[in-house]
Parts: C-alpha cells; sequence; structure tokens
C-alpha cells in the first residue's frame, strides 16, 4: 500500500471536519487495502512551518486503521489541548506524519543502568506508567532530547511525576514505529 493513501485519508479526516462535509469513500478503501482493516494503532502528528501543531493518537490497537487514523488526525487538528482547533487558513500549509506503531512490549529492568541498555535511542518510543500517571514519547522525540537521563526526565514530567521517577521503577513499555510523511 502506498504511503500517500495513509496521508490522504489523514488529510481527508481533518478536511471532513473543517469544511464539514464527506470525502473519506471507506467501502472502496477498505475493499482496496488489506492493511486498513487490521487493526493497528497510530499517532497523527501535524507541523506548522517546521514546528508542532498537533500530535494525538493510541497506543495500543483498539480499532481499524483507517478509524484510527481518521480519528486522531481530527483529534491532532482540534482536540490537542496543547494548542488552538487548525484553522481553514493553516489547514492549506499543515503538513502530516503519521506513525504507525508496534504493539508495545515491556521492558523487564531491576536497575536504571539495565533499563540504560535496553532502550534503543532514536528507534524505540517509551511509554512510562506509574500507578494512573502514564505518558509516551515516540521516538522522533530523541531527536530533540538526544541523552538517556533527558528523555526520561522529560517523559517523566509529562506523565505528571519526579523528574526522579525511574528510582521508583515505574513499568516501562517499548515500541516501534513506521513513519509516513
Amino acid at each position: 500500500m502506498s504511503n500517500s493513501i495513509i496521508l490522504e485519508i489523514a488529510r481527508d479526516a481533518i478536511e471532513e471536519e473543517l469544511f464539514d462535509k464527506a470525502k473519506i469513500d471507506r467501502v472502496d478503501l477498505e475493499a482496496s487495502y488489506d492493511l486498513l482493516n487490521e487493526q493497528r494503532a497510530c499517532f497523527v502528528t501535524l507541523y506548522s512551518d517546521g514546528r508542532l501543531r498537533g500530535c494525538i493518537g493510541s497506543l495500543f490497537p483498539t480499532r481499524k486503521l483507517i478509524d484510527d487514523i481518521v480519528v486522531n488526525a481530527q483529534n491532532a487538528a482540534f482536540r490537542d489541548f496543547r494548542f488552538q482547533p487548525l484553522s481553514k487558513k493553516e489547514f492549506a500549509n499543515v503538513e502530516i506524519e503519521v506513525s504507525l506503531l508496534s504493539i508495545p512490549k515491556i521492558v523487564i529492568y531491576d536497575s536504571i543502568e539495565e533499563l540504560r541498555e535496553k532502550i534503543r535511542p532514536n528507534i524505540d518510543g517509551v511509554i512510562l506508567k506509574q500507578e494512573q500517571n502514564q505518558a509516551t514519547f515516540l521516538p522522533q522525540v530523541w531527536e530533540d532530547l538526544p541523552t538517556f537521563d533527558e528523555f526520561f526526565e522529560q517523559l517523566s514530567l509529562k506523565a505528571g511525576l519526579d523528574i526522579d521517577s525511574l528510582t521508583h521503577f515505574p513499568e516501562i513499555f517499548t515500541y516501534q514505529v513506521e513513519k509516513v510523511k
């Protein structure tokens, strides 16, 4: 399946909500592309002038990929609490990236050093979970936070935890992505 189909679905999903008109022919797409019928999780990231403009996704597969792309594209454009809803003017120039996630796997570790050895920068996306607090960073975040310590300090803060949360041995999961842009 062409990557352009995935991006087209994401763009059309945003356009459907922005202009209140149907664009996506689900029946035709699902009949033409088996991957869209698979239960897959994805993140949709929007950029405007090279800067983050929205990012929403699913960590675990709970619906067909086509549905996950549509829901996450619309949520990234209109319901990411960090940004105002995307305007019609912005839509024309927004860049879209879709990250297709593998199924997250728990990382078993007995020390921070052992965790450091098991995490692969620029390859692994990471979910950090401690009780009800949870956050994730896609593998792309390693570009901005290239060291293990920076990455996990910021991930801990994103989860609402102290920067030294690893000393409490939270659950750690890793996943990989296929980036479509």
